[in-house]
């Protein structure tokens, strides 16, 4: 049963690490930005490559260690 709850905290960690990293990437207009800001700081949309497995594998990490960890617990 403990390996079932270190895993579902492995699971919600890796979810909440790249929630954190989604929302805390940094500002999406400013000096930065490659698109020219014109009435909004804010461009029209933003990219899909915060989604990507280069920016979020520490969480996928996490996430598949909690699963292992449930899928172990489960047998005994």
């Amino acid at each position: 049963m403990v390996l079932v709850g270190l895993g579902a905290l492995f699971i919600l960690g890796g979810l909440l690490y790249m929630a954190r990293a989604t929302i805390w990437r940094g500002p999406l207009s400013g000096k930065d930005s490659s698109r020219r800001v014109r009435e909004t700081l804010e461009p029209p949309r933003r990219g899909l490559g915060f989604l990507g497995l280069r920016a979020n594998w520490p969480g996928v990490v996490l996430m598949a260690i909690g699963a292992v960890l449930m899928a172990s617990g489960a047998s005994f």
